[in-house]
């Protein structure tokens, strides 16, 4: 038996909880787009974005570390992949879209530049006078312009929410206030929940890998409270400290920033009675957040992995780096574009040639980056 999207979107009303986003009350997409027989117009989303060239190149993009410095720690599309796991538990608990949410999580770093924060650091001071840059912005302008997939027009045609998703992602590292959308009003449910997955996502697994990497010091954990109170738990010998304690540890948790998170949440929807995707929208705030006792124990964890993993010298040095190559490649190609590839010279009838030679960089992998170095400035390479 077939199951149709007909079918597919009935199950949605009866299974979600009625402040969850329906598929079949989507806001649209720009262009006309005929229904699928059997996918909802969210998973045809979720669809579009894994078949993109720019979510294949998130393999080979810095998460914290650059590719070159090893095959073990996170890369720009395991963080991705993390935070869609995560996104679709919080859903499901929470009785939201998981297709919605898991969509908007994939795509939520497709704009990301080579080299990851010290590459967008670095692109937003090269682009202040040309329109600036931000890696949000820039995943959208991939899904709404750059990727090509259909002859009638660019981008992917995404859906009005998984868009917004983009425009609106809110977390420590985004910046919000751009694209056709209505700001004074909050995003779906699921959006949120796709920034709160970004946010357990990155302070989790930084750790891990931090400590997996030997840039943090296991004894220093002891600053951290949650780290004394798994200890005090005494599920494990914590005085040796391997990988199967470090693997231990960051499973407890991931699970105490969701379980505190889709508690404080179910909480706020019930006491702000919450019951249809509009109250979501007109509540004024995000209704998905952590405790505020609980946020008050994450800062710590924040400011650790600031000064003693992300201002590490061996960050810094891949940081310096970064800086060197995109500044150089970005100023060979702006003063001689007949040095972009002949069908990235076809736009600069369309755009500055600053926006043409940004979108070339920003679509980079950190080898291609590193590889493209080596063809313009070392005369013994290849071109």
């Amino acid at each position: 038996m077939l199951c149709t999207r007909e079918q597919l979107e009935q199950e949605e009303e009866q299974r979600l909880a009625p402040y969850g986003m329906k598929s079949r009350d989507t806001r649209g997409r720009i262009y006309p787009d005929p229904e699928h027989e059997y996918r909802t117009a969210f998973q045809r989303d979720r669809d579009r974005i894994l078949h993109t060239t720019a979510f294949r190149r998130l393999e080979y993009k810095t998460q914290v570390f650059v590719i070159t410095e090893g095959d073990y720690y996170r890369t720009r599309l395991t963080h991705t992949v993390e935070v869609a796991q995560i996104g679709r538990t919080l859903a499901r608990t929470l009785g939201a879209n998981e297709d919605l949410t898991e969509a908007i999580c994939l795509v939520h770093d497709i704009g990301h530049t080579p080299f990851g924060h010290a590459g967008e650091y670095t692109m937003r001071k090269l682009m202040r006078e040309f329109g600036g840059f931000n890696h949000q912005q820039q995943s959208l302008r991939v899904v709404d312009e750059l990727e090509e997939r259909f002859p009638e027009h660019r981008g992917l045609n995404l859906t009005y929410e998984v868009r917004e998703g983009i425009a609106k992602h809110e977390t420590a590292y985004d910046e919000v206030g751009f694209g056709d959308f209505d700001f004074n009003e909050m995003p779906t449910l699921e959006s949120q929940l796709a920034s709160a997955a970004d946010e357990i996502a990155y302070n989790t697994a930084d750790l891990d890998d931090g400590l997996r990497a030997g840039l943090l010091d296991p004894y220093d954990l002891n600053e951290l409270e949650f780290w004394r109170e798994w200890v005090a738990l005494k599920t494990i010998n914590a005085d040796r400290f391997d990988d199967m304690v470090r693997h231990k540890f960051i499973r407890w948790l991931v699970n105490e920033f969701v379980t505190n998170f889709v508690d404080t949440t179910n909480a706020r929807l019930n006491d702000n009675h919450i019951d249809s995707v509009d109250k979501v929208r007109a509540f004024g705030a995000p209704l998905a957040e952590f405790a505020e006792d609980f946020m008050e124990r994450v800062k710590p964890l924040q400011e650790f992995l600031l000064s003693r993993f992300y201002r590490q010298y061996r960050v810094m040095r891949m940081a310096s780096k970064a800086e060197r190559v995109i500044t150089d490649l970005f100023n060979a190609y702006l003063a001689d574009t007949r040095l972009l590839p002949a069908k990235t010279q076809t736009r600069l009838n369309e755009d500055i040639p600053a926006r043409v030679v940004c979108d070339y960089i920003a679509g980079m992998t950190d080898r291609y980056a590193l590889d493209e170095y080596e063809r313009l400035f070392n005369p013994m390479t290849k071109v």
